[in-house]
């Protein structure tokens, strides 16, 4: 007759869960995993598929009741470790559409605005049509994969334990965080540079003639050559696109690594020495 014990019992399912709360977490805040149009259902399916191949791969659990309060520390901290892994490349993403907005705003068509399921806000037409060639791109060059390949490189650069994470950790996303405004720039900066030329030309274009209506053809002008420029400008966007994305994964390989740092002993507080008699 087949007897388990409790203790065999809470470590298969810490063996399980542990895994697929880190496995969840990044779904949920990854792009493409977890866009609203996908339903949670799948979400779910694709988390519990993922950790049911991971799990045989996990290092030793520590042996923890999962409902205890060191079981649910646990939790909360693998979840904040696969939500800080997902969003690392959400914030690509970001910066993406940063530039988007920045061109639209440039060109006169920030009033070309939708409402955006991802972010639940209105963003303009420019920002929305980039995201979607990044998305496309994530596609292509199999960023998705890589992604989950990191996620499991994480099990062993660090381990599921009951030893709280180091605050080295929020810091690579706020270096990650600081690439939007830059990247976003550097994205849009063909489109910008074009519409100062033409913002110049229709400036002297003024002067010369005074008599010229500025706002009627100023407009029409702008938007024609935003677009001609971000259509000349897209093939041009595969390159600096597929680095955004590999300083996104290299990001998320470096969260984990950064959370299992520890205080050096050189910072760590030191017992003062008592003078000698």
């Amino acid at each position: 007759m087949l007897t388990l014990t409790s203790v065999e019992i809470n470590a298969w399912i810490a063996g399980l869960l542990w895994p697929l709360t880190r496995i969840l977490g990044m779904i949920a805040s990854a792009p493409l995993f977890g866009h609203a149009s996908v339903p949670n259902q799948v979400k779910l399916i694709l988390g519990v598929l993922l950790a049911l191949i991971i799990a045989p791969t996990v290092p030793a659990v520590p042996a923890v009741d999962p409902m205890s309060y060191a079981g649910l520390l646990i939790l909360v901290q693998e979840m904040l470790v696969g939500a800080a892994m997902g969003f690392s490349m959400r914030l690509v993403f970001a910066a993406i559409e940063y530039a988007g907005e920045l061109a639209s705003s440039t060109m006169g068509f920030g009033f070309a605005s939708f409402f955006d399921p991802t972010t639940q806000g209105r963003s303009a037409a420019i920002s929305q049509f980039l995201s979607m060639v990044a998305t496309m791109a994530f596609l292509a060059v199999n960023a998705h994969l890589v992604l989950l390949a990191a996620l499991s490189e994480s099990f062993i650069s660090l381990p599921i334990s009951a030893t709280p994470i180091s605050l080295a950790a929020p810091l690579e996303l706020a270096r990650l965080g600081s690439r939007i405004f830059s990247a976003g720039l550097q994205i849009s900066l063909p489109i910008i540079a074009a519409l100062l030329i033409t913002n110049v030309a229709l400036g002297i274009l003024t002067r010369a003639a005074p008599q010229l209506n500025i706002f009627g053809i100023g407009f029409p002008i702008t938007l024609g050559v935003g677009m001609l420029t971000l259509s000349v400008a897209l093939p041009y966007l595969n390159t600096p696109i597929q680095n955004l994305f590999n300083e996104g994964i290299e990001a998320g390989r470096r969260i984990p690594r950064a959370a299992a740092e520890r205080v050096p002993p050189a910072l760590a507080p030191q017992r003062p020495v008592p003078a000698s008699q």
